[in-house]
């Protein structure tokens, strides 16, 4: 039989019996009358087809198949208790899988911030994070897959954001590219072959680069295209096409990479990080303290970056 068929108060019933093995008892700790007991196991036990349980002098014993069922019921009743009981949040004993969707840019520059204030905080919780490719897959903030995106601010029905800081983008080459170490012209800006980023092709998702380019009326020839910030900022360490990338990731792993920042008429561009959530998770305590944290963890990092570096704070509007 299918448990849509069935009326899960006559489980209830039944566990209380097991319990108490007593009739009586379990009509009291239900706040019943035992008629309505009895009603309720003859109701259980021709559904199941199984008597259940059986009079032995003044008590009641389970059957085989109601023994078999005992422990189910018994570890089913007490977390569907625990999981309606209302507690304060603690975040010490937080045991619960947050999901984070973030850029890989964000990931490699922000990330390491993040897991450390988990650890700290919320050091019994777990946190998964998808990129925005996934992001989008799993059907956005919508969803109950993501509990939290730090990027370009979402929006839509239900959508939740808080401004976080500005993030900048710098031109990027290797140290050693020939165009190294001088200031360009708006003709050799123009004749420089680009690494693009696209996080998610075919999404419709505008590349703001190429926008801001076409604005200066600078030409931006693409020659690879890419889906992450690090594989752009890889091809662009080993070869002579330049990359646009967040200046935090530059600021985290550009000397590992040999990677350095450009001068010249770029066309200036930045980012405005935000936190985003749906309305689903907006006065759930677990996650309103895990976007506290998340806030915290990356404006704290901001803060101690030098000036102009990682951004600047933008104040909750």
């Amino acid at each position: 039989m299918s448990i849509s068929s069935l009326d899960l108060n006559l489980l209830l019933v039944l566990d209380t019996v097991l319990s108490e093995r007593s009739v009586a008892r379990a009509a009291r700790r239900l706040h019943v009358t035992p008629s309505a007991i009895s009603n309720a196991l003859a109701r259980l036990r021709a559904a199941l087809g199984d008597p259940l349980v059986t009079r032995q002098g003044r008590g009641i014993v389970a059957t085989p198949r109601a023994a078999e069922l005992a422990p189910a019921l018994a570890r089913v009743m007490n977390e569907l208790e625990r999981a309606i009981a209302h507690r304060p949040f603690d975040a010490a004993t937080c045991t619960r899988t947050f999901t984070l969707a973030m850029a890989d840019a964000g990931q490699v520059a922000r990330l390491p911030g993040i897991a450390s204030a988990m650890a700290r905080q919320m050091p019994q919780a777990r946190l998964r994070v998808v990129g925005i490719d996934s992001l989008l897959s799993l059907g956005d903030l919508g969803s109950t897959e993501v509990d939290l995106h730090v990027g370009v601010r979402a929006t839509g029905p239900g959508i939740h954001a808080q401004p976080l800081l500005d993030e900048p983008t710098v031109l990027v080459a290797r140290k050693d590219h020939p165009e190294h170490g001088r200031r360009l012209s708006r003709v050799r800006l123009g004749a420089l072959r680009h690494v693009a980023v696209e996080m998610a092709p075919g999404r419709g998702i505008r590349d703001p680069i190429t926008a801001a380019y076409a604005r200066a009326r600078i030409d931006r020839a693409v020659a690879v295209a890419v889906p992450t910030f690090i594989a752009a900022a890889g091809v662009a360490a080993a070869t002579d096409l330049v990359a646009t990338l967040p200046a935090s990731l530059l600021e985290a792993h550009g000397a590992r990479l040999g990677l350095s920042a450009l001068d010249g008429p770029m066309p200036v561009h930045s980012v405005t990080m935000a936190l985003c959530w749906h309305e689903r998770t907006d006065a759930d305590p677990a996650t309103s303290a895990f976007r506290a944290l998340v806030r915290e963890a990356i404006l704290g990092a901001a803060k101690r970056a030098a000036p102009g570096r990682a951004g600047s704070r933008r104040q909750p509007g």
